[in-house]
């Protein structure tokens, strides 16, 4: 009996193994899709949690803007807008500086000499960050190093370096629409961090590896190209086929901390190479000199304040409420009052392409600008990109702009006497 019992078992397991052994089974690779873990228990865990310690939400303190008549509309300016490129966004990155200044050249090439080119924004940021690296080394990791800087730090890096179109160099890899810094910034002041740490100020091999990590988020840029059927450096582009001088464009800036009518220095950490070259002027005069060029042709690139409770993101027109302080009362003590207690900072820059005057005479500036806050309109809207900037606004908050030396002609001489 029992070796029958184990013939019929054999008998019976050999098919099986075959059967297994002839097995032609496939399996692929699947998108995870979140189950049962996922939409049930974890949901509930979190609405525990939620009620439990619920999160606070983030209210702020703004101007009600609802029912007044602003001049928010891309047409009310139509009369007085001078050529630029359509908005480009500046993702998520700190180099507002870097794009408002890039605009603001491109229409100064279109300006001078009627010709529409797109300039790389980070050409000069690459740069820059080589820039701040050298900076860094020299002071023993005494000067910033963050993604922000100001607008004549463009001009310095088109004196030094040159620059190239877009279409060259854009910065954009692995297929990204939009920039984003967040991940390459960290890399770099994390090991920048170390060299100050461990004193390992070797310029050359910190400048080299500052460099290969932005190689690996943005691409490096080229050394040579072509464009427009002729071949290129960044620096004889500049000079051979935009022309641009960049020693006519100067800053203009308005604080009482510097004695006024001098070449002074704007105080700010992104200011990181402590430039002296700003023309401090009185207000009244800032403002003059501003009203000057956008009225006679010229645009500028423009730096302050965007955090202000005037200032709307659902109508992009930027106001100084009188809760805050009324207009009549805006002068230089009010201005320098809040830059020195930090309610005034450097934190955007943009380009002023344009101004209408209401029905009361009072300057309205079209004001083009890289950043998300600009943005919250449809793509599809003229205004998508555009902020909307009323004279008191720029008097309070804005403290300095990039332009043309040609716009203060009357004014370098009375720096000059002083």
């Amino acid at each position: 009996m029992r070796k029958l019992i184990t013939a019929l078992l054999v008998i019976c397991f050999v098919p099986v193994m075959q059967s297994f052994g002839q097995s032609k089974d496939k399996a692929k690779f699947q998108d995870f899709k979140p189950g049962y873990y996922q939409n049930v228990i974890l949901k509930d865990v979190q609405a525990v949690q939620n009620r439990l310690h619920p999160k606070k939400k983030k209210r702020n303190f703004l101007m009600d803007q609802s029912g007044m008549n602003l001049p928010n509309k891309i047409a009310d300016y139509k009369d007085h807008t001078y050529w630029h490129f359509p908005t480009t966004s500046q993702g998520n990155t700190g180099t507002c500086w870097d794009f408002s200044t890039t605009s603001f050249y491109e229409s100064e090439e279109y300006r001078l000499f009627g010709r529409k080119v797109k300039l790389s924004e980070m050409f000069t940021a690459y740069w820059e960050y080589v820039d701040k690296a050298r900076g860094f080394v020299k002071s023993r990791g005494t000067t910033v190093f963050d993604e922000g800087s100001e607008s004549n730090a463009v001009t310095r890096i088109y004196k030094e370096y040159g620059i190239m179109p877009r279409s060259v160099y854009d910065g954009l890899i692995d297929g990204r629409k939009f920039y984003s810094h967040a991940a390459m910034a960290k890399e770099m002041k994390s090991y920048l961090k170390n060299v100050k740490e461990t004193n390992a100020w070797n310029e050359d091999e910190v400048v080299a590896t500052i460099k290969s990590i932005m190689n690996h988020y943005m691409g490096e840029p080229p050394t040579a190209f072509a464009y427009d059927g002729n071949k290129y450096t960044p620096k004889s582009f500049l000079k051979e086929y935009l022309k641009l001088n960049m020693n006519d464009y100067v800053d203009v800036l308005s604080y009482m901390q510097q004695p006024f009518w001098q070449q002074v220095e704007y105080q700010v950490p992104d200011n990181w190479w402590h430039n002296k070259d700003y023309y401090n002027v009185p207000l009244k005069d800032f403002m003059k000199i501003l009203n000057h060029a956008i009225e006679n042709g010229y645009t500028m690139a423009i730096g302050g304040d965007v955090s202000e409770a005037g200032f709307s993101r659902q109508t992009n027109v930027a106001l100084i409420p009188d809760f805050d302080i009324p207009a009549a009362y805006i002068n230089d003590y009010a201005r320098q009052f809040r830059f020195s207690n930090g309610s005034t900072t450097d934190d955007h820059g943009m380009h002023m392409v344009g101004y209408m005057k209401d029905k009361n005479g009072k300057m309205w500036y079209l004001i083009k600008d890289s950043s998300s806050g600009s943005r919250n309109v449809s793509p599809k809207s003229p205004e998508f990109g555009y902020y909307f900037f009323s004279a008191d606004y720029i008097e309070l908050k804005m403290m300095d702009f990039l332009v043309h030396k040609d716009a203060l002609i009357p004014y370098l001489k009375t720096f000059k006497k002083k």
